[in-house]
């Protein structure tokens, strides 16, 4: 079995070179990892950069990678929780550029942990950065736009298990469920003033910045790419041209739509089901005692 090809190289493009030239794309979280790779791909197609986090270093580490690109970047520290550090940081933009024209709401947050051991803190914690975090950006950046009365297009990373749970991840699912719908409703609301939204959901595309558990489980697995319908991992760039395609010309009749880039992975399906282990098992703990 040979599975999906292997992509084109990182730095190609099936859009023209300069398709976001004299733009600008706020990308969170876009210091490090896929966030990087997105930011990434729009700077090879001519946008100027805004990347934010509340991580100094990883601020540096982006703006590193994008000034290699030739790209004109803007770092600014930001808490996504905070709708005011959110205005500060996007007024830090507009003044450097002017009014940006694409928003990835990349920035989130995850760990594993089963609900019964997950705390109060815990539970906010996620749902704040991942949901609330993405609703307070999308809402500065789009009444920024209806005030200008200018198009936009708006793009909030996803996740699978949006549709189908995700057992250890309750936290993150039951956000990531809510950061889906909220793309479907902005679409529908701001579609007539030429914002478009949308949601774009990874597939497991190794990087430098990936979580521990997900880490340890890579380290478990034997062989990722045989556990892939496409017989091999993601890589990040696929990720970076499907953004750019649905913020460029060619993709702006695309909104109020979810798009998963993983291969078929998450709807694989087995003849017979193998046996249940508990969330718990899997994670090594003990079982569960008030």
């Amino acid at each position: 079995m040979t599975g999906i090809p292997a992509p084109p190289a990182v730095g190609d493009t099936a859009l023209k070179p300069d398709t976001f030239g004299g733009q600008t794309v706020i990308v969170t979280g876009g210091g490090t990892g896929l966030g990087k790779a997105v930011a990434s791909e729009f700077a090879r197609l001519g946008a100027n950069l805004v990347i934010a986090s509340r991580k100094p270093e990883h601020l540096d580490a982006g703006r590193a990678a994008l000034e290699a690109l030739d790209a004109d970047v803007l770092a600014v520290e930001c808490d996504i929780r905070e709708p005011e550090s959110i205005a500060t940081a996007f007024d830090a933009a507009a003044e450097r550029f002017g009014l940006p024209t694409v928003l990835v709401n990349n920035a989130a947050a995850n760990f594993p942990v089963p609900a019964e051991d997950m705390s109060p803190n815990a539970w906010r914690t996620v749902v704040d950065i991942t949901l609330n975090g993405t609703f307070f950006c999308a809402r500065d950046f789009g009444r920024r736009h209806l005030d200008a009365g200018s198009p936009a297009s708006i793009i909030n990373i996803g996740a699978t298990y949006a549709w189908t749970g995700g057992p250890g991840f309750a936290h993150s699912a039951a956000a990531k469920a809510g950061v889906k719908n909220l793309t479907e409703s902005l679409a529908v609301e701001w579609g007539p003033y030429g914002i478009q939204v949308n949601c774009l959901v990874p597939g497991l595309m190794p990087h430098e910045d990936m979580t521990t558990d997900i880490v340890s489980n890579l380290e478990r697995t034997h062989d990722k790419d045989a556990c892939q319908p496409a017989m091999r991992v993601g890589e990040r760039q696929e990720l970076g041209w499907a953004a750019t395609f649905l913020a460029s010309p060619y993709g702006r009749f695309i909104s109020g739509h979810t798009l998963v880039v993983d291969g078929a992975n998450w709807q694989r399906r087995s003849l017979t089901n193998p046996a249940v282990i508990p969330v718990r098992e899997q994670m090594g703990r003990d079982p569960f005692t008030l």
